[in-house]
C-alpha cells in the first residue's frame, strides 16, 4: 500500500510541476486583477502604447518581454491609483513619444508622421527620373557631306548600283 501511495504522490507532484510553467505563461498573457474595471483600463492603456521591440504592435498585442514588462508597469500604476494621463505621461517621460501608438504631431515626431509620405515621394521622383531617362534617346548627329558620299558608295557596292 505504501508504494502505491508513494507512486501516486510522485505522479501528482510531477503533473503539478509540469503544469507550473504553463500557469506562469498564462498569467503574462492577460491582466489577472480581480477588479474588472482595472483590467479594462489596463487593456485600454495597452492599446495606446507601442511595443518598443515589435514597433508595429501595441503592448497588448505583443508577447515580447518588454511588452510584458510594460503591461506589468501599467497594472502596478493602476493599482497605485494613478490616472490614465499620469500613466501615459510616465511612459512618455521614460521612453519618449515613440512609446505612444499614435504620437502627437510636433517637431520631434514629424519624421514619424511624415517619413512614410516622404519615402513615397522620393520613390515616385526616382521612378519618374528613370522613366524620363529611358525616353530620351540620343539623336545621332547629322551626316556630313563626306559621310553621305561614302555611305552612298558603300551602299552602291552592296546593291550593285553605281552612284555618281
Amino acid at each position: 500500500m505504501t508504494s502505491i501511495r508513494t507512486t501516486a504522490f510522485a505522479c501528482a507532484l510531477a503533473v503539478a510541476l509540469a503544469a507550473l510553467p504553463l500557469a506562469a505563461a498564462a498569467a503574462d498573457a492577460v491582466p489577472t486583477e480581480k477588479d474588472p474595471v482595472a483590467a479594462e483600463r489596463a487593456v485600454r492603456l495597452g492599446e495606446k502604447l507601442r511595443c518598443l521591440v515589435c514597433q508595429n504592435q501595441t503592448i497588448g498585442d505583443s508577447n515580447a518581454e518588454l511588452a510584458v514588462d510594460l503591461r506589468r508597469q501599467v497594472r502596478e500604476q493602476i493599482a497605485a491609483g494613478k490616472s490614465d494621463g499620469e500613466i501615459i505621461d510616465y511612459m512618455v517621460t521614460r521612453y519618449g513619444d515613440f512609446v505612444l501608438y499614435q504620437p502627437p504631431v510636433k517637431g520631434t515626431t514629424l519624421l514619424l508622421w511624415g517619413g512614410p509620405a516622404l519615402l513615397l515621394l522620393l520613390g515616385a521622383f526616382a521612378l519618374w527620373r528613370i522613366v524620363q531617362g529611358r525616353r530620351r534617346v540620343a539623336e545621332p548627329p547629322p551626316l556630313t557631306p563626306e559621310e553621305r558620299a561614302r555611305a552612298a558608295r558603300l551602299l552602291g557596292e552592296t546593291t550593285g548600283k553605281k552612284h555618281p
